[in-house]
């Protein structure tokens, strides 16, 4: 029901953008957000969107770096990363935000960052 895509390999400095496909059941005009979880630890909220005004929230370690927002007609979800560090290699997933919804985890995107 969510679909991430757009991780990669990439050099440290360098950007990706991630994308989230959601099926039709699945609004992403709500509380969406993208979520990242590395070996060895839990699953994080990193960036938020808020509903219809698209009020947008991060944590201190992408903040200024990595941007969220959302294409209503194409029922996508994006974060565009910029000048990745080591620090923020994981997958990546969306799902609604704060509070996600357990049935609809999609696969996530594998995001690797070289030194």
């Amino acid at each position: 029901q969510l679909t991430e895509s757009g991780g990669g390999l990439v050099q440290a400095g360098g950007s990706l953008r991630l994308s989230c496909a959601a099926s039709k059941r699945i609004n992403v005009n709500t509380g969406m957000g993208w979520y990242r979880q590395a070996p060895g630890k839990e699953r994080e909220l990193v960036a938020r969107i808020l509903s219809g005004q698209s009020t947008t929230t991060y944590i201190d370690a992408v903040k200024g770096r990595f941007t969220i927002s959302k294409d209503i007609a194409r029922n996508t979800l994006y974060l565009q990363m910029n000048d990745l560090k080591p620090e923020d290699p994981a997958v990546y997933y969306c799902n609604a935000a704060p509070m996600p919804r357990s049935t609809i985890w999609g696969q996530g995107t594998q995001v690797t960052v070289s030194s």
